[in-house]
Order: C-alpha cells, then sequence, then structure tokens
C-alpha cells in the first residue's frame, strides 16, 4: 500500500471517530453532508426519552460509519445471520477502520443508557442492530444500501427518521414498512429488563416494602375447590395464571418486542404495603394468548387474601431507580387500618408523570385478586385479561 492510499485512510478513520463522537454528543458532523431538517431535531429532541436520544444519535453516527464498503459488508453478513446484534462486540472485534473508529462512542453510548434507565455500572452491553423485517432481506443481500432509523417507543407516531451514510435524514412512514433495508439501532429490553428488576427489588428491599416471609403456613383458601388434605400439608397458597392475552395495537414497524412485568403488591404482616416483581417475558405480541403457568402471588407474603397487580412494560426507557423511589414515596404513606386497602390507585399515581407521553409503560391491572380467584379476569383497563386458579406448593 503507498503511503498517499495509508494517509488517506488514516484521515478517514480519524475522520469517523470525530463524526461519531460529534454525533453522538449531538453536535453536527463534518461529515453529515445535508443535516435533518431543524423540525426533524426539534422533534427528536423534545418528544424523545434520553434513551431515545441516545439510540437517534447512535443510529446516525452508524449510517455514516457505513461509508467504508468493507465494514458495511461486514455489517450486512451479521444482519443476514443474526436477529439481532450486539454493537460493542461487533465493533470490538472488526478489523475495519470505521467499525473500529466507532466502538469508543459505542461503549459511552451504553453507558449512558444504563445511567438512563438506572441500572448498574456492570450491567453490560445493551445496543443492539438488527435488520427492520424480513422482506427486507433480499434488497439487503444484493447490496442495496440500507438506512439506519433509532427504534421508537411511540406507537401512535406517524413518521419515523432514518439516516444515511452521509448522516442525512429520510422520512419513513411509520406504518407501511419500507423496501429499502433500515437498520434499527435499539437496546437488549430483555437484559435491560432482568438488570432492571433486580435493581427495582433492591431498591424495594431497602425501603422496607420487600419483609421476609413468615415462618408459618398461611390459611388455605376457604372455596369449594381446597382439598382438606391439602389445608394441613406443609406449603403455602399461590395464585398461578393459566393463561393470559393483551389487546392488539398497532405499532410502527420499527418497534421492537416489549418486556413485561407485573407489581404486585398488598399488606405484609408488619401491616405495611409489601410489593413484589413478576417477569413476564414471554408476552411478546399482543393478541397472542400465552400459557405460562406462572405463579402471580405468593399468598405466604400476604396479610389478607387481596392482592392487586398492576402489569408494566419496559419498551425501552424504563428508568427502575426512578420507579422504585416512586413507589416508596407514595406506598410507605399508606398505612394498614385493619381492613384491606386497594393499592391499584397508588401505584399508578406514583408512576413519574413522563412516562404517559408517548407510549405508556402502563399496560393494566387488576384489583382485589382474591386467594380464592379462579377463570378469567379482565383488566380494568380492558386491555388484556389473565386466567387464575389457586395452586397449592408443597414443601419437600
Amino acid at each position: 500500500m503507498s503511503r498517499t492510499s495509508r494517509t488517506r485512510r488514516s484521515a478517514l478513520a480519524l475522520a469517523l471517530c470525530a463524526a461519531a463522537v460529534a454525533t453522538l454528543q449531538g453536535v453536527a458532523s463534518p461529515m453529515a453532508g445535508a443535516a435533518p431538517s431543524t423540525s426533524a431535531s426539534t422533534s427528536t429532541s423534545t418528544s424523545t426519552s434520553t434513551v431515545g436520544r441516545i439510540e437517534d444519535s447512535t443510529a446516525r453516527a452508524f449510517a455514516e460509519s457505513l461509508g467504508e464498503g468493507s465494514w458495511r459488508t461486514q455489517v450486512r453478513t451479521a444482519a443476514l445471520a443474526s436477529d439481532q446484534i450486539d454493537l460493542r462486540a461487533l465493533t470490538a472485534r472488526t478489523a475495519t477502520r470505521a467499525g473500529s473508529a466507532l466502538e469508543p462512542a459505542i461503549a459511552t453510548a451504553d453507558r449512558r443508557i444504563a445511567e438512563a434507565k438506572g441500572l448498574a455500572a456492570d450491567t453490560g452491553s445493551l445496543l443492539r442492530l438488527r435488520l427492520a423485517a424480513p422482506s427486507m432481506r433480499d434488497e439487503l443481500a444484493a447490496g442495496t444500501a440500507p438506512l439506519v432509523a433509532a427504534a421508537t417507543t411511540d406507537d401512535s407516531a406517524a413518521t419515523i427518521t432514518a439516516y444515511d451514510s452521509r448522516g442525512r435524514a429520510h422520512t419513513l412512514d411509520a406504518r407501511r414498512t419500507p423496501d429499502r433495508p433500515v437498520y434499527v439501532v435499539d437496546i437488549d429490553v430483555s437484559r435491560a429488563m432482568t438488570a432492571g428488576l433486580k435493581t427495582l427489588n433492591k431498591e424495594l428491599a431497602a425501603q422496607g416494602l420487600t419483609t421476609p416471609r413468615p415462618s408459618t403456613t398461611p390459611v388455605p383458601p376457604t372455596s369449594s375447590s381446597t382439598s382438606p388434605t391439602r389445608s394441613a400439608a406443609a406449603g403455602f397458597w399461590t395464585t398461578k395464571i393459566d393463561s393470559v392475552q393483551l389487546s392488539s395495537d398497532e405499532e410502527p414497524w420499527v418497534s421492537g418486542d416489549a418486556e413485561v412485568f407485573s407489581i404486585v403488591s398488598g399488606f405484609g404482616f408488619d401491616g405495611k404495603v409489601r410489593v413484589d416483581t413478576v417477569d413476564m417475558p414471554y408476552l411478546d405480541n399482543d393478541g397472542t394468548t400465552y400459557y405460562p403457568n406462572q405463579i402471580l402471588v405468593n399468598w405466604s407474603s400476604y396479610k389478607y387474601n387481596l392482592a392487586d397487580v398492576v402489569m408494566m412494560e419496559d419498551d425501552g426507557d424504563t428508568n427502575y431507580q426512578a420507579l422504585a423511589k416512586a413507589l416508596a414515596d407514595a406506598l410507605l404513606t399508606i398505612t394498614d387500618l385493619g381492613a384491606y386497602i386497594p393499592l391499584v390507585n397508588a401505584i399508578l399515581d406514583a408512576i413519574p408523570a413522563s412516562w404517559w407521553t408517548n407510549d405508556p409503560d402502563y399496560v393494566d391491572s387488576w384489583y382485589t385478586l382474591a386467594n380464592t380467584s379462579t377463570g378469567r379476569l379482565n383488566g380494568a383497563r380492558a386491555n388484556g385479561w389473565l386466567t387464575v386458579t389457586p395452586y397449592f406448593i408443597t414443601q419437600s
């Protein structure tokens, strides 16, 4: 390779690195060519979450990096071979200059996302890249230059902003899947939610909202289906989800699967409100019935035979530390007056106002679920239903 070629490639690498860092900091890049319109930039800064802004900046920086042919080919090969790509791992192992130049910016964006979601510093890589739709595979394989967009959490979005390799913004119809291939920058919501629930549970325990269970076996449900022989057995009663479905809704083609969890609340034996979280990672698609046989409520944790359930989703922007603080601030003021008090409204009131913009993180709620509840239970919001049965778990 000639000295001139090496000089040009070194200059390109430095320019790409500067462009990636500048773009991720929200600064116009000298490599960007025609910058997005003012209205598009304003919309991004005012209507999206912190996570959404980081994803959008990453999408633009990544799009610019695809100007290098060898890197573009490597990304295309990886996208055709996998449903999602770990961006930090991809940039770390590449031998291309553009990919290597992007690596520090991706690592920084990962850390900023973890911080924005209230996750531990050791959560690891969260940023992912995926092809927006299977229908785009043939065009991508044929070498059509892809655009890059950030995943949106706004179900009502009419348009999607995607970027080309010169950093120029393209406005796409959110409801019509484009023929041109589009890479989507998203986060691994499943990994984020697993880490987030650990954070949430730790914070709730620190606030005294998850007190230890009593050592004695609680009184079992008093229903005609209760087995007398089971009543005397060592173990505890639970409510089990036999099936569950959430209502259908149209989402933009750029959106990925949301991860669902439930907040179960009631009064502990110490007279304080108790909160437990239930991970429901199987709830990928609306309009689909799932049969998880999952324990929803462990009645040995609760003083009364009633509890409330609030179902939430992490669609990318949930801050678990903020949620834990909000729940503690609201629920620690509620005292046991000798009779059960429904807690759904207190939980909903505790949800930060910003979560009600765009796509709500609140899915549905079930008031005063009893330890004898059985059959189909429709959610108060009419956005989903559960079928449940009492279930006795015997100690071995």
